[in-house]
């Protein structure tokens, strides 16, 4: 059965007078006749007794509209909303942990501000992993530390980052320092699949194998608690994630002469993926309010 078809039905509960629904609507009377003839074949039984050529609502129309008016109204008044022309729907996005604890936010309390019909669901996880759930169809659009090869993914540039290597032994931040002259010291890397790793370790090349990985964090906080309390550790993050620690003087940027790592992030999404209008709104969004860091 056609919403139309129902609408039909409804009109005529409350005139049983073809000719005036037909007037009203600005279409045939045979229309409203085939479409109601419809319903009932569909059905299975008559919804209105004809007698003579009078329309009187049966015992099965008045079940069935008693069954399904609450229904129909719920569908019209989504459809009148819709065709409003608002900016509404649910949108499932996942950010890797610098974005998502540093970036994000601001932007999604921004967006939600503009439009109160949208919800937004936010998950934070490493790259790899949003990766696996985009080409899986499990979010609609992800953000990303590295670099994407998939050809199943479309990926933007969004902006600009930059890791830098933070202790808080004092000493550490008054030199500058080769990259190996660090290398015996306690290191605390994020786990495996995330892009904050995988861009520091590819930075270093072939004597990455050569770093003493004393421990791995997936949390910032956890990462932090261990450098202030421990001068001997050391670690590579992105500079806004310990911005505030950096001006208090708790940390401390270790400065690299042979080394300097900068990378880009990327809002991702599925090549396949169907751009509703909250969907572009939301990506254009993203790109005015990102900047370079």
């Amino acid at each position: 059965m056609t919403f139309q078809e129902l609408r039909f039905f409804y009109y005529l509960c409350e005139d049983l007078h073809i000719s005036n629904l037909a007037q009203q609507l600005g279409i045939t009377q045979s229309a409203i006749s085939l479409s109601i003839k419809s319903l009932e074949s569909q059905i299975g039984e008559p919804l209105f007794d004809r007698i003579g050529k009078k329309l009187i609502l049966n015992e099965t129309g008045r079940l069935f509209k008693e069954k399904t008016y609450s229904h129909f109204l719920a569908l019209n008044d989504a459809e009148n909303f819709f065709k409003k022309d608002k900016i509404s729907g649910i949108l499932n996005i996942a950010s890797s942990k610098t974005i998502g604890d540093f970036i994000t936010p601001h932007i999604v309390f921004d967006f939600l501000i503009q439009h109160e019909h949208v919800n937004i669901h936010k998950d934070i996880q490493n790259s790899a992993q949003i990766i696996h759930m985009l080409k899986n169809g499990l979010i609609d659009m992800g953000f990303i530390e590295s670099s994407c090869d998939e050809i199943d993914l479309i990926k933007e540039p969004i902006g600009n980052d930059e890791l830098i290597v933070v202790s808080s032994d004092a000493c550490l931040g008054e030199g500058d320092f080769f990259i190996d002259e660090l290398f015996h010291k306690k290191w605390i890397l994020r786990e495996k699949g995330s892009g904050t790793r995988e861009i520091f370790l590819d930075a270093l090349g072939d004597i990455a194998k050569e770093l003493n990985i004393f421990m791995e964090f997936s949390e910032f906080e956890e990462a932090k608690t261990i450098l202030l309390n421990n001068p001997q550790t050391i670690t590579c993050l992105s500079r806004v994630a310990v911005e505030s620690e950096l001006k208090r003087k708790e940390l401390f940027e270790v400065k690299l002469i042979n080394l300097k790592i900068d990378r880009t992030f990327y809002l991702v999404y599925h090549k396949n993926k169907y751009h509703t209008k909250l969907f572009s709104l939301f990506k254009a969004f993203v790109h005015t309010k990102i900047k370079p860091i």
